[in-house]
């Protein structure tokens, strides 16, 4: 933001000519001064308190309102200057965002950090207290949402117009805790005290329709159909600020809410029946209330797919009827929109647009088609069949009837062109069928969405190239030139600049100010991995992170981190193909060395393993991996013989804040999934850019993380995607693995023998029969490579200047991970929507 003290813009963000619509936005004067009148007055007018009377949270809640103001009038001119300018955009459709915390990112977006932290110390108040009072909004599971927060920051900064659009989940991801070292999920109820970042809209709502039956009927000689649903809600908009980084341009995340059309029934209150009288509201907001609902019933599923329809519909009427202007010709919508579909989730958008377009905007079925493809496109975040979504014709033709009558019918006329193209081959045809056949009849919904997409993306190279060879190739051969990739990547803004300040510092004095935008400038570093006192400097900035680390487990969670010890950080979702089981083994193996008398603890390199993970809740397996791992941790970290060298912390409800601080303190990030199962990652590079040293397989982005740092600074193990698959081939049988190692033997027998269970044999049983009988993800055929890879990097540790030096060489090498790159890329090869700055 400038330096001069009042910015004036005049915005017409509706085009309206009320005389008060006219009059001229103005931000606050940019000040100490400006910002301590800006926060007085918001802290008595907008929260209700006199300074002297208000509590932290008041103090919060009015510094957050005083940072939207200073962003308010850059948000409004934008919306009005895109209006004018009516330039090609995106419209970002995901089930998930981790944004992670607000304030300190808006702060250094608009310059105001250091004038925000002078004014509050006018005014009494510590900035570092109020921002611990931020409750992160947990609306994402894991990578997926991070890296669609990564991306709305992205598209700011490059100044794309662009909105994200989502759902505002009532109850986000579970928080998690752990009893007797059990996962237990609670509600995340991240809205209790307020949340000031968001604008509500309910004058700016959508009907959202379910069930019922379509009809046909004559439109002046043409027969057309049309939906008749049976049930409706609201989808109330939310509106959140997503402002670029130094440059002015603040975008639009806009996240909806379900409310009832008929909330209450007096006439049923008053004879008494009150539970009745709020059943439609309390069914409806059940659409917008948690976060990917159990859907291990039938009723989960339905409730799943209602959240998907109840967002893209949303999303797409609020595009046409309010971003588009009025009498827009919708046969131009290519030219003015792309809808990027991240993962399955909102591929219902595909046959919603169709529908609006041939049943209410009255257009041919074949022009209405030619649009949709251009105006979607498709970014495949998997390679597990289990993750590509179905859903089951019968709830599709349930819940929404007049989409399965376009799906059939988007399927009918795709096979056709298939037959005309490969004849008759009636297997590739019911391979290549967007509704499948078996186990039940269902629709895929990758096949739809690669179907409709003007583009198909993976998000790294090798996910790519399998998502081409492996799981959708007679897509790729019929449809040339419509797969391509876009390695993902990471904000530097988020997880340099905020989760590492003193390396951003230490990075600025070597480089100067503009690497933050420009990430391939940390190339420069290299020259100072040779010069000892920048080696000296960096070090010295991983052990300070490494205190600071400390400090926030002993308060948060009451755990002690290993004084001295190499920080080995495994955090990521808890799913078996991620080998956090791998992990477990390897510590297992380490403590039985020393308890076994095989190897003194004197000769174990001192380590914090630190995890962090949730299970799904129906997820039984994962969740007994969380029980091992607290488990083995209790026995661990009590056991006097290895004390002072093996520690094992989980700090529980990981999330990104806790992972500002994880991350930048790790030395270690274990990136250890069986080859071609992971399809990126992007913990792997947050780790690599903050100066830790990646052991990992080559699969998703560590392939092109180890092509960039090198292989003398990285630490490569186990089986390659074709050597996986050929041992699929020639048959895999893990007893083989167990019998051949002694230390694999010796490890998993412990497990087995109730030595971290109370002396219970069977508490864990189902762990290592699951390993023995059903290792889906190869973790028996792994471990010997993994041990031997770990026995590396306690070598490679041992020599702390050369682990700088490797260190080092890992934040130089690793710019080309910025989400700025990869949004650039979806620009060049997928969007074609240049910055309007």
């Amino acid at each position: 933001m400038p330096a001069d003290n009042t910015e004036t813009r005049t915005v017409h963000p509706l085009g309206a000519t009320h005389p008060l619509a006219l009059a001229p936005v103005t931000s606050p004067t940019v000040s100490v001064d400006g910002f301590v009148r800006q926060f007085l007055l918001n802290l008595n007018f907008d929260i209700g308190v006199p300074l002297s009377r208000s509590s932290t949270n008041d103090q919060y809640l009015a510094l957050a309102v005083t940072v939207r103001d200073y962003l308010m009038a850059r948000w409004l001119d934008d919306q009005a200057r895109q209006r004018e300018l009516q330039a090609k955009g995106v419209c970002y459709l995901s089930a998930e965002y981790l944004l992670g915390r607000q304030l300190d990112n808006n702060l250094l977006a608009s310059r105001l950090t250091d004038i925000a932290t002078d004014a509050l110390q006018q005014c009494g108040i510590d900035i570092d207290t109020l921002r611990e009072l931020e409750v992160e909004p947990g609306l994402g599971n894991g990578g997926l949402g991070r890296l669609a927060a990564c991306f709305v920051d992205s598209l700011a900064t490059i100044g794309v117009p662009s909105i994200g659009y989502g759902i505002r989940y009532e109850y986000g991801i579970f928080r998690q805790t752990f009893v007797d070292g059990q996962q237990v999920e609670q509600p995340d109820a991240w809205l209790t005290l307020g949340s000031p970042w968001e604008f509500p809209h309910p004058e700016a709502a959508q009907l959202i329709s379910f069930g019922g039956h379509t009809e046909t009927y004559d439109d002046e000689g043409v027969e057309r159909t049309r939906w008749v649903p049976a049930w409706n809600v609201q989808a109330v908009p939310y509106n959140y600020m997503v402002p670029g980084y130094h440059n002015g341009r603040v975008n639009t995340l806009r996240l909806w809410s379900a409310v009832a059309t008929d909330a209450f029934d007096l006439r049923i209150f008053n004879s008494g029946d009150y539970e009745e009288a709020v059943r439609a509201q309390t069914y409806a907001e059940n659409i917008s209330k948690v976060l990917y609902p159990e859907d291990s019933t039938p009723q989960g599923k339905e409730l799943r797919l209602q959240q998907q329809y109840f967002f893209v519909a949303a999303s797409i009427a609020d595009f046409l009827s309010n971003v588009l202007l009025p009498g827009f010709d919708v046969e131009k919508l290519p030219e003015r929109v792309i809808f990027q579909l991240n993962d399955t989730h909102p591929v219902i958008a595909v046959p919603e647009l169709m529908r609006v377009l041939v049943d209410e905007r009255k257009l041919e079925w074949d022009a209405a088609w030619e649009i949709t493809q251009q105006c979607f496109a498709y970014t495949c975040h998997t390679l597990l069949p289990e993750a590509l979504e179905v859903w089951s014709v019968d709830l599709l033709g349930r819940l929404l009837p007049r989409h399965l009558e376009i799906i059939y019918r988007i399927n009918d006329e795709f096979l056709e062109k298939v037959r005309e193209r490969f004849g008759d081959d009636e297997l590739r045809i019911r391979a290549m069928s967007i509704i499948g056949e078996h186990p039940f009849r269902s629709v895929r919904m990758a096949y739809l969405a690669t179907v409709a997409g003007a583009k198909v993306n993976g998000v790294a190279e090798l996910h790519s190239q399998l998502l081409r060879d492996k799981v959708l190739p007679d897509f790729d051969e019929f449809y040339p030139g419509k797969f391509t990739n876009v390695t993902n990547g990471v904000t530097p803004r988020r997880f340099i600049r905020l989760a590492n300040p003193g390396l951003a510092d230490l990075i600025t004095e070597a480089l100067g100010a503009g690497w933050t935008v420009d990430l391939e400038r940390l190339r420069g570093l290299e020259a100072f991995a040779a010069d000892p006192e920048f080696r000296e400097r960096f070090a010295a900035v991983k052990a300070a992170n490494k205190l600071r680390l400390a400090d926030v487990l002993h308060e948060r969670d009451g755990l002690a981190l290993g004084d001295g010890h190499m920080i080995d950080v495994m955090v990521k979702r808890l799913h078996e193909y991620k080998r956090q089981m791998l992990k477990v083994l390897h510590i297992v193996t380490e403590y039985d060395k020393v308890v076994s008398g095989r190897v003194a603890a004197s000769d174990i390199t001192p380590r914090t393993f630190i995890f962090g993970a949730k299970a799904a809740p129906g997820y039984a397996m994962a969740k007994r991996i969380i029980h091992l791992i607290n488990a083995v941790g209790e026995v661990v970290n009590d056991d006097p013989r290895v004390e002072g060298r093996l520690k094992v912390l989980f700090p529980p409800n990981y999330n990104v804040t806790l992972a500002e601080r994880v991350i930048p303190a790790a030395d270690l990030s274990e990136q250890i999934s069986l080859a071609g199962k992971e399809a990126s990652g992007t913990g792997n590079m947050k780790f690599a850019l903050n100066g830790a040293l990646t052991i990992g397989t080559d699969d998703g982005a560590n392939v092109e993380i180890r092509e960039l740092v090198g292989d003398d600074n990285f630490f490569l193990f186990g089986m390659s995607e074709p050597e996986v698959e050929a041992l699929w081939a020639k048959g895999y049988h893990p007893t083989e693995f167990y019998q051949g190692d002694d230390d694999l033997r010796s490890a998993m027998d412990l497990i087995a023998s109730g030595a971290f269970s109370g002396g219970d044999r069977t508490v864990f049983e189902p762990i290592v029969s699951n390993l023995l009988y059903d290792d889906r993800f190869m973790v028996l055929a792994d471990y010997s490579s993994y041990i031997e890879a770990q026995a590396k990097v306690d070598v490679a540790y041992a020599d702390q200047d050369a682990w700088t030096r490797s260190a080092i060489l890992n934040v130089a090498r690793s710019g080309f991970f910025s989400s700025d790159r990869s949004i650039k890329d979806y620009i060049d090869r997928i969007w074609h929507t240049p910055p309007t700055l």
